[in-house]
């Protein structure tokens, strides 16, 4: 749009339509003393409108059978539902009222608040899933990247305590240039786009404010961390910096994460921890890339006394990796089976409408999923060994436990 607003839709034949608007404003965005604005933003905007209450937004989306919802990550805030196609209209318009027109009534804020922070125990209480947010403060030490996308106890009242805080925070990060409005669905796109015209056409255009540096110097204070958490197994997390979104090893690192220890029983890691040996229920390696950065990791849970084996083996696997690349049908197999888990993703249509929203506010594209492959298919087993070589080395190795 002529504002800097970016408008992505997907015709598909589905009669359920995915509907939203992706931000990119998230923990990355906020100082110290402001961590979990992004989140707290995304749970207030809920709470009612200049325009329509807390439980008038709940009933418009549920009463017509649809489901509304948002989540916070380290760089982006995204308001989405699935409602049937004919209800895009009133869906986005709804949308648009919460980001555009939110109150921040205080009554309603300091309950949020409250339920963020029972958000944060019950979080503390899931070590499977509280261990990225500290490998991330670990690996990024120094910079906002570090910090936990749920803010604090202390960071939190600090927040709710000045209720313009939060309106100002969205004036200066909300803005149209980092803004996607997306569909997927049995939509017309020109229903979409004049939707989008009349709900954000009004925004003005403003400078992108520069996002806070994430892609540090590798920190070399402080390479291991563990921590007393008094569960039966050890928690435990290997991994280090990464390719950010859009580069040239970006697509190869992601084949190689998926032969390591992708989401598949037969990935490297899950045949020799769990099925050779029996040593952990879960290992699995994940590439988060950003948008300047990034960062792999393996996590792996197990009894403490086959904590050592368990992290040789997964080193073990990554030197293989590292020194013989893989024969010609290997790589095949490694292709198909990527090519396939790409295929049923694409039929999920919640994650490929985010996913669509997502490439859109990076690249300012959304690639089927064809392409996307055709890309990963020119990969050679000479370039997955060079990004073994660049990111499985002892000069990008943190280890991060829970004891």
């Amino acid at each position: 749009m002529p504002n800097g607003v970016k408008i992505v839709h997907r015709w598909t034949p589905s009669p359920v339509a995915y509907v939203g608007v992706m931000v990119g404003a998230g923990t990355r965005d906020e100082q110290p003393a402001e961590n979990g604005m992004a989140h707290y933003i995304e749970h207030c905007v809920f709470k009612g409108t200049n325009h329509h209450s807390a439980r008038q937004i709940i009933h418009a989306i549920e009463g017509i059978g649809g489901e509304i919802n948002a989540y916070t990550t380290k760089e982006e805030t995204t308001f989405y539902a699935a409602i049937l196609a004919e209800h895009v209209q009133l869906t986005l318009h709804l949308i648009a009222e919460m980001l555009l027109e939110p109150s921040f009534k205080k009554e309603e804020t300091d309950k949020e608040r409250m339920v963020i922070l029972d958000e944060i125990e019950s979080y503390n209480d899931s070590p499977s899933e509280l261990i990225y947010d500290d490998f991330e403060n670990l690996v990024f030490a120094g910079s906002s990247l570090a910090q936990p996308i749920l803010g604090t106890r202390k960071t939190l009242r600090h927040l709710s305590s000045k209720p313009d805080y939060a309106r100002r925070w969205m004036a200066e990060h909300y803005t149209p240039e980092r803004m996607v409005i997306f569909c997927q669905g049995n939509v017309k796109p020109e229903k979409i786009f004049r939707i989008a015209e009349r709900e954000f056409g009004n925004l003005n255009r403003n400078p992108r404010n520069p996002r806070l540096p994430g892609n540090l110097g590798i920190n070399s204070a402080e390479r291991e961390r563990s921590f007393k958490k008094h569960t039966h197994q050890v928690h435990a997390m290997l991994g280090g910096r990464a390719y950010p979104l859009g580069h040239e090893k970006q697509l190869a690192l992601f084949l190689l994460n998926n032969i390591l220890g992708g989401g598949s029983l037969n990935s490297r890691l899950n045949l020799s921890l769990r099925e050779s040996r029996g040593l952990v229920y879960t290992v699995e390696s994940t590439y988060t890339p950003l948008s300047d950065t990034g960062y792999w990791c393996v996590y792996w849970a197990c009894d403490p006394e086959d904590y050592t084996q368990s992290l040789e083996l997964i080193a073990h696997e990554q030197e293989i990796l590292r020194t013989k690349p893989l024969s010609d049908s290997a790589l095949h197999h490694a292709l198909q089976q990527l090519r396939g888990q790409l295929a049923i993703s694409a039929q999920n249509q919640e994650n490929s409408a985010l996913a669509m929203a997502k490439s859109m506010l990076y690249h300012g594209s959304a690639p089927e999923w064809q392409e996307t492959f055709a890309k990963i298919a020119q990969t050679s087993a000479q370039s997955l060994q060079d990004v073994a070589n660049d990111l499985f080395c002892d000069q990008n190795r943190y280890i991060l436990t829970y004891n």
